[in-house]
């Protein structure tokens, strides 16, 4: 009974030990691979990779588990897949011209006890075809909106669609839609609102997919916009005296060019004699019956817009400079260089300082003058008033005035 029990013992180690065994011989070859992202139509390369074998038998299987090769044998009848490099630690297969029907998981096995098997799994990228960009509008007026569209078609995966307007990135509505061969069509919509500045900046529509790179294609905006209108004197340079000349130019810019350029004056006529030629206004031997405001009016298809030259005509004789300024009038507002040409008013400082001086100087006179007459009024010095301090009565007083003199004939009077 003890010896019977012995062999179990015995028998039960040496199990535990070969299993140990046999684990540890598993866990030492390590059989790995690697999953593979492939164009359509590329090579695709499997690599079942073992460390440390020990002479254990390696091959490889389609999704469905067809063996594709055995060592460096190939049951398989498909030309498209070529051995590449076989080892004891390596088996490396190429699959050429790939297709979407190559997609799968395919299995590295390794035949030990058990056997051993790792997954590489192939994905088939398919590019999306060129992008195809259509604009709503060929021409749009500024402050009007306008859409565009971009189309990547038969991709695998979805594509993804990004906008540039020059060098900004813009953000447009994006669709999703998979066809019946598991293929997807993306469509990208822009909206946005033009500006004048808009005209001539590319846009433009940038395809991203891990198959391709650099996949875009791009448009031009074409904008209409009104006149930019500005008067440019041409003479003279300073001042617009009686006597001289005036010339003024107009320039305008629109898209599409101004047909048409009018001169006109506000509140009257422009002088019989001026002369209009084209974009230039002429007016000679100016006086002051000419001064007012002169107006031109550039008009194209999308609508008119204006500058004004306010002219004031100066004496001949005036000499100060007046600094001039040309801002043009956009779109039609009204009153662009109010005062330009005008004759520019006195520094009010320079002014009040000489009022301030001129009154200080004439308070102080009459406060001097004052005081002059505050001590010498028209005031009779006579003798008579001599001793009468000490006098008893007037009579007194009189005879006692200095110098003894009580005859009226001497008396002397200063007036002053």
């Amino acid at each position: 009974m003890a010896n019977a029990g012995s062999r179990c013992l015995a028998t039960t180690l040496s199990f535990f030990l070969v299993s140990a065994a046999i684990l540890l011989k598993v866990q030492g070859q390590n059989l790995v691979t690697d999953n593979i992202s492939v164009v359509e139509g590329e090579v695709a390369i499997i690599s079942c990779r073992v460390r440390n074998n020990d002479d254990s038998v390696i091959q490889l299987l389609n999704p469905n588990r067809q063996t594709i090769y055995f060592k460096d044998v190939r049951p398989l009848k498909d030309g498209r897949f070529q051995l590449v490099n076989f080892t004891d630690n390596e088996l490396r297969v190429s699959l050429s011209n790939v297709s979407l029907s190559d997609e799968g998981r395919y299995v590295c096995q390794l035949y030990t006890d058990p056997p051993q098997e790792a997954y590489a799994d192939i994905t088939v990228l398919v590019p999306p075809s060129p992008p195809i960009l259509e604009a709503r509008d060929d021409l749009v007026s500024e402050g009007n909106e306008t859409e565009l569209s971009c189309t990547a078609m038969g991709s695998k995966p979805a594509a993804s669609i990004r906008w540039m307007k020059g060098p900004e990135e813009l953000q447009g509505e994006t669709m999703v839609e998979e066809t019946y061969d598991h293929m997807f069509t993306v469509v990208s919509r822009l909206s946005l609102t033009v500006t004048r500045e808009d005209d001539g900046v590319p846009i433009i529509c940038i395809v991203d997919h891990p198959a391709v790179k650099d996949l875009q294609t791009q448009t031009y905006l074409e904008v209409q916009y009104k006149p930019e209108v500005k008067i440019i004197v041409e003479f003279p340079e300073g001042l617009t005296r009686e006597g001289e000349n005036l010339e003024l130019t107009c320039k305008a810019k629109g898209k599409p060019q101004p047909q048409q350029i009018n001169w006109v004056k506000l509140d009257d006529d422009v002088p019989s004699h001026a002369v209009i030629k084209g974009s230039d206004l002429l007016i000679e031997n100016l006086n002051k019956s000419y001064n007012g405001t002169y107006r031109c009016v550039a008009t194209n298809s999308v609508g008119e817009s204006y500058d004004d030259y306010i002219l004031y005509v100066y004496d001949v004789l005036t000499t100060t400079s007046v600094p001039t300024s040309k801002t043009p009038v956009p779109d039609g507002s009204r009153d662009s260089r109010a005062g330009e040409g005008a004759p520019q008013k006195m520094d009010h400082a320079v002014v009040g300082g000489v009022v301030a001086v001129v009154v200080f100087a004439m308070l102080c006179l009459l406060i001097v003058l004052g005081r002059y007459f505050a001590r010498h009024k028209g005031t009779y010095f006579t003798h008579e008033a001599k001793g009468a301090d000490d006098a008893a009565d007037a009579d007194t007083a009189i005879i006692n005035a200095e110098g003894g003199h009580n005859n009226s004939d001497e008396k002397k009077e200063y007036y002053i």
